[in-house]
């Protein structure tokens, strides 16, 4: 059985490599928390070049809109990925998904609700 912070570092490790294989690249810097039936996970650096003129050009917000727009459909079409990827690592499956990205700091959070606490040391 893994310990509480070998299992929040297999899953900052699994989201990272997700980020690398579907978006194209991967954050500067993953971090994920467990705590009881919820993990809480901050991606910093998400942002491409492109995403980053596209949200500071545009003072009405529409570039700002879009890129969350865009990232929210691209995180529902892969959703079944992410939660394979956490029951995979935490031997529960995934009950609901939140997630919201800034666009002027390039940081996405993401919630997972589990059907129970992952179990560890």
């Amino acid at each position: 059985m893994a310990t509480q912070g070998e299992l929040e570092a297999a899953i900052s490790a699994g989201v990272c490599q997700f980020e690398r294989d579907y978006m194209g690249r991967g954050p500067e810097e993953t971090k994920a928390y467990v705590v009881d039936d919820m993990i809480l996970v901050r991606l910093r650096g998400v942002l491409t070049p492109a995403e980053k003129q596209l949200a500071r050009a545009d003072a009405t917000g529409s570039g700002r809109t879009l890129i969350k727009q865009v990232r929210a459909e691209l995180i529902e079409k892969a959703r079944p990925m992410l939660e394979a990827i956490l029951a995979d690592v935490t031997k529960r499956k995934v009950r609901s998904l939140h997630t919201d990205i800034s666009t002027v700091t390039g940081e996405r959070v993401i919630l997972f609700t589990l059907d129970g606490p992952p179990e560890h040391d």
